[in-house]
């Protein structure tokens, strides 16, 4: 008797990676104290004391070590009316190759009246075969201040890697009191060295980033950021807006661009430790 082919085996199903933190400030005085702290999952949110900082400073942590198809990842900040909270991550981000599914990261914030937030993670790094959906919201009250900073990185070259395939959606969305003023919307998915190795996208840069402010004043940053991202980077003002993206051969020279764009972005501000160790 001939008998048909075996069935081919399930595919064993893995934990997934689960993580949430949210966390609330409010101004006392021209202090910035911390109102609520909620974690979850891997998601860990520390409090390191600097005596240099202005406000408060928050280190995200992802204590599972990266991402990959199916985990999900959720951070919440609310800064009251006149605080100052500064967002970061311990280490850069990992996206490592997805077996199937994607990773989702979305980060929700609400920025009082007067207020100001910066978003400043580490680079992400998407390795080979990576899949990566990442969308960030921000409601700002009147007269509140964002700076939002993301930086990719495609592989690490001191590693030889390569990312031949994969896929990063990138999402902002920016309203101010509940007014739509800033929407951008990055993807590559596919094949990726191909895509970028053309000349309209990365001309073969393997590391990007992309930085927003929003503050009144901002424009009169525009020149200095300029000159601080040098010629593979761009920047225009318009409309109480800053954005600039700048392309770097790898995660070494994009950190060396950002670093002095960022000091100019914080406009004194020192950075945070965790970008200056």
């Amino acid at each position: 008797m001939i008998q048909g082919p075996a069935s081919l085996p399930e595919l064993t199903v893995l934990q997934r990676a689960r993580g949430a933190g949210r966390i609330a400030v409010v101004a006392d005085g021209p202090t910035t104290r911390l109102a609520r702290l909620y974690q979850d999952g891997c998601g860990k949110i520390r409090l390191p004391r600097d005596a240099s900082a202005q406000g408060l400073e928050a280190v995200l942590i992802n204590s599972s070590g990266g991402l990959t198809g199916g985990d999900r990842m959720a951070w919440t900040a609310e800064v009251g009316a006149g605080a100052q909270l500064t967002l970061s991550t311990q280490a850069c981000e990992k996206v490592y190759r997805a077996r199937d599914g994607v990773a989702e990261q979305r980060v929700a914030v609400t920025v009082g009246d007067g207020a100001r937030l910066d978003w400043l993670p580490q680079e992400t790094i998407l390795f080979d075969g990576g899949a990566l959906s990442r969308r960030l919201e921000a409601d700002l009250g009147e007269g509140a201040e964002l700076l939002a900073v993301e930086a990719v990185v495609l592989g690490r070259t001191a590693m030889g890697e390569t990312v031949r395939v994969g896929a990063l959606h990138d999402r902002w969305r920016i309203r101010r009191a509940g007014r739509l003023v800033f929407a951008d919307d990055l993807r590559l998915d596919g094949p990726i060295a191909e895509v970028t190795a053309k000349a309209p996208m990365l001309a073969g840069g393997r590391a990007f980033a992309s930085m927003l402010l929003l503050a009144d004043d901002g424009q009169r940053l525009l020149a200095p950021l300029r000159a601080a991202l040098g010629p593979t980077g761009g920047a225009s003002a318009f409309d109480g807006k800053l954005f600039a993206r700048v392309v770097a051969a790898d995660g070494f020279a994009l950190r060396q661009a950002l670093l002095p764009a960022l000091e100019v972005l914080r406009d004194g501000r020192p950075l945070p430790r965790v970008w200056r160790t």
